[in-house]
């Protein structure tokens, strides 16, 4: 809006800005018959002319004697202007005045306060001189004196006072209160050094009665001294101290040996108790003798017990050994609950790794497995399950030294599960295969829990005496015996097949005789064969996870060590030949049937009746072992669906190749024949859930594999029903329905029609000549083409055989 609008507001069409003369004149005459009433609107538009001309010449009136007055106002302005600058000039004037008088007291202030400054550093100075003095010369008399309890409290005080000499070094007086103080602490040192070694001597076991306030005191001065004067002070009294145990755990004493470790702890337990009576209070604090005599009594016992098991290497028996560690890693738990481990030197020891938790479920109470023993005799499965205990800083200051000799353990691990191993071979053999169960779903053999319930026990136990080469070497025998069961109790106890098949005739099929007898396996044996499976199986994932435990076990520069994928690939094929047998039972069991089929006259078939007995039989071999194999893989359903689509792939082309050896053909023998081959398909359709009492969708991928190679044989069928003239239509038909362009299997068509050689031999011709080019990179003999002939290339025969089929179902 412009300005005039902002203070004067007006709702008046002609004070807009985009004030627009059309649009005002059609809004006062919209129509023609306003215009009637023009000359009124003309008369107000005059009149409001008239009052704004009137308003325009008073505004204009009034502003005439404007100029005279301004004038007037601006020679008032400027006078007083200049009064102003007169004032504030008198003002500057005396800030400069003011502010040089200031410089000039400030200046005698500065010079005042440098002159304080000085002095108090003078008299401070002279002050810490005469103290520095006073204390060098009071330290001398008090070390003379061995008055060690006041020597500490001015000895600190002389080191800072000292410290503000540092920039006077210069000043030959001050450097020698300096080289006095110097001499002073050397002199101390020297000094209680001596009188520790007096009380303390290096040779012979000789000790005081109790504690002295003077080497108590004197420990107070080795505080503020050298560092080194402590350390030598530590270092003596220790070595003193546990003399006497290198006497009595000699190398060639009983007491030094494996059996009597317990004697050596036991040692060391009464000595920190005799010395926190004795000089508990001789020694500060946060000197933590306590804790440094116990970490000096384990270096030595551990470079002890390697020195004499090396010696004795060939007394070593893994019994001992896992003796001699648990009550080593017993200890290291009690030095753990006593001390901090604050004086342990960086590198020493190594901390265990905190396991992740597992989903294993022979592992799941492992947690509870890192205590204060090692069970031998008892399964970690039976104890309880405990928290987490913290980490121990001590873990493998002593038992570090048995790590060596731990392939005395590995061997005996070797050992005892070569023995396990033969067990449950032997076993197996005593108690013969499992009984017949289907309503646990094919049970895990037990020997298989028994295993790694072992492997569990083996790896908690070499985990916790080492994490390094050791799990390699125990790595190494989990995969050997893992193979070993694998072969052996697995692999060995599968039913053998044979060459046989069945020894049943023809006839026999014909009037369809329970199916039983063609059968290879018994029951028990097909239970076993899924009772191996599921073991397999269970095998195959419970090493996945022993795998990722071990890695997490071992140190992290051996992980790419552990690799257990052999061995699950061996339980791999383990699953593999149990199904492979399980599909080779069921396809030999169906072999006579499908012979039988072969060697029927199909050419004097006669008409079309209810499906054909090899159908039958079939059948009920495919409901006599689907349901047992189904109901024993109930844990395993993927394996099982493995099975059926194995089976089909077998099936499936075996019938294809029988179809062909069914020749000649004759019309009615086709439609028979399509009959059967429909009735298998859906029996093939429901294999999965064939009698059971919960029916489930069979798997798309198998669905997919029965539709496709069913359709192929009924396919067959078709040409084979189709009449061959005239040749065209036929081979025409023929490419259109099988998409088959060897000339192979257009041979045996033709052979299945009975057709003469000469008729033969032409029709090949013409089929060489009417097959499509086929696309450049693209095999054409693998497609199928399951659209269904045309009417007109169809005879009414087969689509009779279609009505009858769709009645029938």
């Amino acid at each position: 809006f412009p300005p005039s609008l902002q203070v004067f507001p007006s709702q008046d069409p002609l004070d807009r800005a985009d004030f627009n003369a059309v649009e005002y004149i059609n809004t006062l005459f919209p129509t023609e018959q306003s215009l009637a009433n023009i000359d009124e609107v003309v008369n107000k538009i005059r009149l409001k002319i008239r009052r704004l001309d009137d308003n325009i010449r008073t505004v204009v009136r009034g502003q005439t004697n404007v100029g005279q007055d301004g004038r007037q106002a601006l020679e008032e302005a400027q006078k007083a202007i200049q009064q102003l600058f007169g004032k504030i000039k008198d003002i500057k004037d005396k800030a400069e005045k003011s502010e040089q008088m200031v410089k000039e007291i400030t200046r005698d202030i500065k010079q005042l306060d440098h002159a304080k400054r000085h002095l108090t550093t003078s008299i401070t100075t002279l002050n810490h001189l005469h103290m520095l003095a006073g204390g060098v010369d009071s330290l001398e008399a008090m070390t003379r004196r061995r008055q060690y309890g006041e020597v500490a409290n001015l000895l600190q005080g002389v080191v800072n006072v000292l410290e503000h000499f540092n920039k006077y070094m210069g000043i030959p007086q001050i450097r020698q209160l300096s080289e006095r103080v110097k001499a002073a602490q050397n002199e101390l040192g020297q000094q209680i050094l001596a009188d520790f070694e007096e009380a303390f001597p290096s040779q012979g076991t000789k000790r005081p009665g109790g504690p002295s306030n003077v080497l108590r005191d004197a420990c107070l001065v080795a505080n503020v001294l050298d560092p080194r004067i402590k350390q030598e002070i530590i270092k003596k009294f220790i070595k003193q101290h546990l003399s006497e145990y290198l006497v009595l755990f000699q190398e060639n004493q009983d007491v030094a040996w494996l059996d009597k470790i317990d004697r050596r702890y036991a040692w060391i337990k009464r000595q920190l108790v005799d010395y926190e009576e004795k000089y508990g209070r001789m020694f500060p604090q946060e000197w933590c003798m306590t804790e440094r005599i116990a970490v000096e009594f384990c270096h030595v016992t551990r470079t002890e017990l390697a020195k004499i098991m090396r010696t004795r290497a060939k007394e070593i028996e893994v019994k001992l050994l896992l003796f001699a560690i648990q009550r080593t890693t017993n200890f290291e738990g009690l030095l753990a609950k006593r001390f901090s481990g604050c004086t342990l030197a960086d590198g020493t020891v190594k901390k265990p790794e905190v396991p992740l938790p597992s989903t294993n479920p022979f592992l799941e109470d492992e947690t509870g497995t890192e205590t204060d023993e090692i069970v031998i005799e008892k399964s970690d499965t039976d104890k309880p399950k405990k928290p987490k205990v913290p980490d121990n800083p001590f873990h493998g200051i002593v038992s570090k030294c048995f790590e060596p000799h731990l392939y005395v353990y590995i061997e005996s691990q070797d050992k005892n599960l070569g023995e396990l191993i033969d067990r449950f071979v032997a076993d197996f053999k005593a108690q013969g295969p499992p009984k017949p169960n289907v309503d646990e779903g094919g049970a895990v053999l037990p020997s298989c829990a028994d295993l790694f319930v072992y492997y569990k026990k083996c790896m908690v136990q070499c985990s916790q005496l080492s994490t390094g080469e050791p799990m390699i070497a125990l790595t190494t025998i989990f995969q050997k015996y893992l193979r070993e069961y694998a072969w052996k109790i697995l692999s060995g106890n599968l039913p053998k097949t044979t060459s046989s098949s069945g020894g049943l005739t023809i006839t026999s099929l014909l009037k369809e005789k329970e199916g039983s007898e063609v059968a290879k396996f018994t029951l028990e044996e097909l239970c076993l064969i899924c009772s191996i499976l599921s073991t397999a199986e269970y095998c195959l994932a419970t090493t996945q996870q022993l795998e990722e435990k071990l890695k997490e076990k071992v140190d992290a520069s051996l992980v790419e060590r552990i690799n257990l994928t052999g061995e699950m690939d061996t339980f791999s094929i383990v699953i593999s030949n149990s199904i492979q047998l399980l599909v080779q039972d069921l396809d030999a069991a169906c072999d006579p049937a499908l012979t039988a089929m072969s060697k029927m006259q199909w050419q004097n078939v006669e008409h079309v009746g209810d499906q054909s007995p090899y159908v039958t039989s079939v059948i009920l071999h495919i409901k006599q072992n689907v349901p047992i194999i189904r109901d024993n893989l109930a844990s395993t359903r993927k394996y099982f669906t493995q099975f059926c689509i194995k089976f089909a792939n077998s099936f499936i082309p075996k019938f294809i190749n029988h179809l062909f050896k069914c020749k000649p053909i004759s019309m009615v023998g086709a439609e028979q024949l399509l009959l059967d081959t429909h009735s298998l398909k859906m029996v093939l359709l429901d294999l999965p859930s064939i009698g059971s009492q919960v029916v489930r969708k069979a798997p798309a991928s198998y669905t997919k594999i029965v539709v496709k190679g069913m359709t192929r044989a009924e396919m067959i069928l078709k040409v084979v029903m189709a009449p061959h003239e005239p040749p065209v239509v036929f081979v025409d038909n023929y490419i259109k329905l099988l998409a088959d362009c060897s000339t192979d299997t257009f041979q045996k068509i033709l052979d299945m029609k009975g057709l003469k050689r000469s008729e033969q031999s032409s029709m090949l011709d013409l089929f060489r000549q009417r097959l499509p080019a086929p696309p450049s990179g693209v095999d054409n003999t693998g497609s199928l083409s399951l659209s269904a002939p045309t009417p007109e290339q169809e005879s009414s025969r087969i689509r009779k055989l279609e009505k009858l089929i769709k009645k029938r179902l």
